[in-house]
C-alpha cells in the first residue's frame, strides 16, 4: 500500500504540473514540469528553514524514492526501448558513421578534457578535489542523456541528419560512459592510479557487446512472433515483455541494460509488423509506446525537479556548479569537433553543425542518477552531485528553452 501511495502521489503531481504548465505556462512539456518542480523543491526549503514541521509533508514524495534505482532499473529501459522503437532507423544507418565516433570516441575526449580542465579551474573555487574524481565526474557528465534529448528535440527545428545524429549518439553513448564511470569509481575508491587495462576490457566487451547481442536476439524473435499474430493486445503485451526480459537477463548477466533494450527496439521497431494494407498494427503499437514515453518523460523530469529537497547543500557549490557548466560546454565542442574533424572529407557536416550538435547535447536524469550512486562515504560526492545538478538544469532549461534560437541565430548567419 506504501508502494501505490507514493506512485500514486508521483502521477498526482506529475498531472497537476503538466495542466498548469498546458494551461498556463505553455512552455515545452519537459522543461514546464522541471521548472515547475523546481518552483515546488525551492518553495520547499524555504519553508523548512521557517517551520521544518510543515516542510516534513511536502518532502514526503521526494525523500521517499530512491532516484537512483528508479531510473537506471526500472524507467530507463522503458524510455530507451520507446525512444529506439519511434527512431527511423534508415535515417540512422546514413548517420552511423557519426553517431559512433560521437558515441565512443567523443565520450573518451569529453572525459579527459572535462575532468584535465575540472582539476586545473578548481583551485579557484578552494576545494580540494583529486584528478581521480574529476574524472569521475565528466565520466557521468560527458554521455548525452537520450530521454532528455528526445523530449527536447520533438519540438526543435534541428534538421533532420543533425536531429538523427543527437539522438542516435545519446541511445548509444550510455555503454562506454557506464564504463567509464564503474572503472573510475573502483579506482577511486580504492585510492590507487593503477589501472587494469585487462579487466576494463573485458568489462568493456562483457557489457557493450553482450548486452548488442541480447537486445538483438530478443528484439528479432520478437518482431516475428508479434508480426505472427493479429491481436493488437498480444503485441502490446509481448513488447512490454521485451523490455522486462532484456532488462532482467541483462542486470542477471551483467550486461548492458541500455545497450540491450535499445538494440531491441531497433530491430523490433525498425521493420513493419503489419501482415497486409488493411493492418495498422505497428502504426498504433508506435503510438503506444510514444505515449509511455510522454507519461514517463513527465514523471521523471518532476522526480529531478523534486531532488533539490534532497541536496541542501547544492548552495554550497555555487561557483564549481557554475565553472562546471561552462567547462561541459568546452569539453562537449572539442569531443565533436575532433572525431567528426577525420570524417567531413566523406560526410555532409559543417562547422555550423558542430556548435549546434554542441548546444543540442542535453544531460539529465541518467547524470543524476550515476551521481547519487557515488557512496555516500566518498569525500566528493557532495561536490560531484551538485555540479551535476547544476549542469542538468542548466541543459535542459537554459540549453533546451534557447535550441530553437540558437539554430536560428547560426543559420541566419551562413
Amino acid at each position: 500500500m506504501y508502494l501505490f501511495f507514493i506512485i500514486a502521489l508521483l502521477i498526482i503531481v506529475s498531472a497537476v504540473y503538466s495542466y498548469i504548465n498546458t494551461r498556463f505556462l505553455k512552455l515545452p512539456g519537459t522543461i514546464g514540469i522541471m521548472a515547475l518542480a523546481l518552483a515546488g523543491s525551492i518553495l520547499t526549503l524555504i519553508i523548512d528553514s521557517i517551520d521544518p514541521n510543515v516542510a516534513d509533508y511536502l518532502t514526503l514524495l521526494s525523500k521517499n524514492i530512491n532516484f537512483s534505482a528508479s531510473v537506471l532499473n526500472i524507467m530507463l529501459g522503458f524510455l530507451l526501448f520507446a525512444t529506439a522503437f519511434n527512431i527511423d532507423v534508415r535515417k540512422l544507418k546514413k548517420e552511423m558513421r557519426p553517431v559512433f565516433a560521437l558515441s565512443t570516441i567523443g565520450v573518451l575526449i569529453s572525459t579527459a578534457i572535462f575532468g584535465s580542465l575540472l582539476y586545473l579551474a578548481i583551485w579557484i573555487t578552494n576545494f580540494d578535489v583529486p584528478f581521480v574524481y574529476c574524472l569521475l565526474f565528466g565520466a557521468l557528465v560527458s554521455p548525452t542523456d537520450p530521454v532528455a534529448v528526445s523530449a527536447i528535440i520533438k519540438g526543435s527545428k534541428l534538421p533532420s541528419n543533425t536531429a538523427t545524429i543527437i539522438q542516435g549518439e545519446s541511445l548509444f553513448n550510455d555503454g562506454i560512459g557506464l564504463v567509464l564511470f564503474v572503472t573510475i569509481s573502483e579506482i577511486a575508491q580504492s585510492a590507487t592510479n593503477d589501472i587494469d587495462f585487462g579487466k576494463a576490457a573485458l568489462l568493456f566487451a562483457q557489457e557493450v557487446f553482450g548486452g548488442i547481442a541480447l537486445g538483438a536476439i530478443t528484439g528479432l524473435l520478437a518482431h516475428r512472433l508479434m508480426r505472427s499474430v493479429n491481436d493488437f493486445r498480444t503485441i502490446v503485451l509481448m513488447s512490454l515483455a521485451l523490455v522486462m526480459l532484456d532488462s532482467v537477463v541483462a542486470t542477471y548477466l551483467h550486461l548492458s541494460v541500455p545497450l540491450a533494450v535499445v538494440t531491441a527496439g531497433l530491430l523490433a521497431g525498425g521493420r513493419s509488423i503489419n501482415v497486409d494494407e488493411k493492418d495498422h498494427s505497428h502504426e498504433s503499437l508506435e503510438k503506444f509506446w510514444s505515449l509511455i514515453d510522454e507519461i514517463l518523460n513527465a514523471m521523471l523530469f518532476v522526480m529531478i525537479g523534486l531532488q533539490m529537497v534532497n541536496i541542501p547543500f547544492v548552495q554550497n557549490y555555487w561557483l564549481p556548479g557554475l565553472i562546471s557548466i561552462v567547462l561541459i560546454l568546452i569539453a562537449r565542442w572539442v569531443s565533436i569537433l575532433l572525431p567528426l574533424t577525420f570524417l567531413r572529407r566523406s560526410l555532409n557536416i559543417s562547422f555550423n553543425s558542430v556548435n549546434i550538435l554542441t548546444w543540442a547535447g542535453l544531460r539529465g536524469g541518467i547524470s543524476i542518477a550515476l551521481a547519487l550512486s557515488i557512496p555516500g562515504t566518498s569525500p566528493h560526492r557532495h561536490f560531484i552531485l551538485s555540479g551535476t545538478y547544476f549542469i542538468v538544469i542548466f541543459s535542459i532549461i537554459g540549453q533546451g528553452l534557447t535550441l530553437n534560437r540558437v539554430i536560428n541565430m547560426i543559420y541566419n548567419k551562413k
